[in-house]
């Protein structure tokens, strides 16, 4: 089971990255003014993490693979790392949905 981690930015903001059982990050927030705002959006992963239709898959301008997760209004929740192949990314998309529902909290 992967678990968020919290932190606050050096600019003030609240963050959640979301990690695998390795320690490996598979999902990273925006900046949230409050750590309630931030909450809700782990909330919202947890909520949107299971359905595929909630992912899009991206290539960046170096032609590595991304993707975004996103919540029912269609804004940006979290972000992937950045993978060589297609198939790895839709691999970490797999681990997001495995991974998030249950996903507990610690502050970093």
């Amino acid at each position: 089971m992967g678990k968020f981690v919290t932190k606050t930015g050096k600019d003030g903001q609240y963050y959640f990255n979301l990690k695998a059982d390795n320690g490996q990050t598979i999902l990273s927030s925006e900046g949230y003014t409050t750590a309630a705002a931030r909450d809700n959006g782990i909330e919202s992963v947890r909520k949107n993490a299971p359905d595929d239709s909630k992912y899009d898959r991206l290539t960046s301008k170096n032609g590595k693979h991304y993707f975004n997760l996103k919540a029912g209004n269609g804004q940006v929740i979290g972000t992937s790392e950045m993978y060589e192949s297609a198939a790895a990314r839709d691999n970490g998309i797999e681990s997001v949905k495995k991974n998030a529902p249950d996903a507990t909290v610690a502050e970093e």
